[in-house]
């Protein structure tokens, strides 16, 4: 199985669609957010605070470059991991990457009581959400496969990423 990449928005799923297709597909599993903060010894927020966006985005692409394999991985990026264009790029060409399309009223809802996110924590509304996915869609867009995950759960998201990529 060539690796698969879910990319997208804080809140559109894509750690827990991750652990689920790595448990269908029997393949591994790595959360970029959660390797950068085993490593680091720090919250994605401490990070930030301390080091700033600039050293987390360089950590981030180093992460994701030392963590990739051609097969059988399944890769939850961090919601801005995609603008970077080397990496965005490097995914592209190596692997299935598959955008998870959720509208900023959906993250707003499913993210709203969570404080872990650096970007949203001075300016959460539906609005700086919306204001975010303009900025990214372009590169988001650039996906092999968009999933819209809004009014889904998340096995069936899983099971659509499946059938894009002809696993089931």
């Amino acid at each position: 199985m060539k690796t698969i990449v879910l990319a997208g928005m804080p809140g559109s799923g894509k750690t827990t669609v991750g652990k689920i297709l790595s448990d269908s597909l029997k393949a591994d599993f790595v959360d970029i957010d959660s390797e950068i903060e085993r490593l680091e010894n720090k919250t994605i927020n401490e990070i930030f605070a301390l080091l700033g966006e600039k050293y987390f985005r360089d950590l981030e692409a180093q992460i994701i470059n030392r963590t990739f394999k051609n097969e059988n991985l399944v890769m939850s990026l961090g919601g801005g991991a995609f603008e970077n264009k080397n990496t965005s790029n490097f995914l592209l060409a190596n692997s299935n990457v598959i955008y998870l399309k959720t509208s900023p009223k959906t993250i707003f809802e499913r993210i709203k009581k969570c404080s872990n996110r650096p970007l949203l924590n001075k300016n959460f509304t539906i609005e700086h959400l919306n204001n975010m996915l303009q900025n990214r869609k372009k590169n988001y867009e650039l996906a092999h496969f968009t999933i819209i995950t809004d009014n889904k759960i998340e096995n069936e998201v899983a099971a659509e990423i499946l059938k894009c990529v002809n696993l089931k």
